[in-house]
């Protein structure tokens, strides 16, 4: 997911039904890696945030030897 955006060029993530993102109450034809109905948007954000919970915080102090 370089710079925050993932390739969705590939024709896997289209589908020819229309359902519910799994991440809010609008419908897509689109579909996630997983085939889960997902707009590419909404999964674009819930990577950021699933990555800002997991990365640790980079400390700012500095380590004086």
């Amino acid at each position: 997911m370089p710079g925050g955006l993932l390739d969705w060029r590939a024709s896997a993530h289209w589908s020819q039904t229309a359902a519910q993102c799994r991440y809010c109450p609008e419908t897509t034809q689109l579909r996630d890696s997983y085939g889960r109905p997902s707009h590419k948007t909404c999964a674009e954000e819930a990577a950021r945030r699933w990555t800002a919970a997991t990365t640790p915080q980079q400390s700012n102090e500095r380590t004086h030897l």
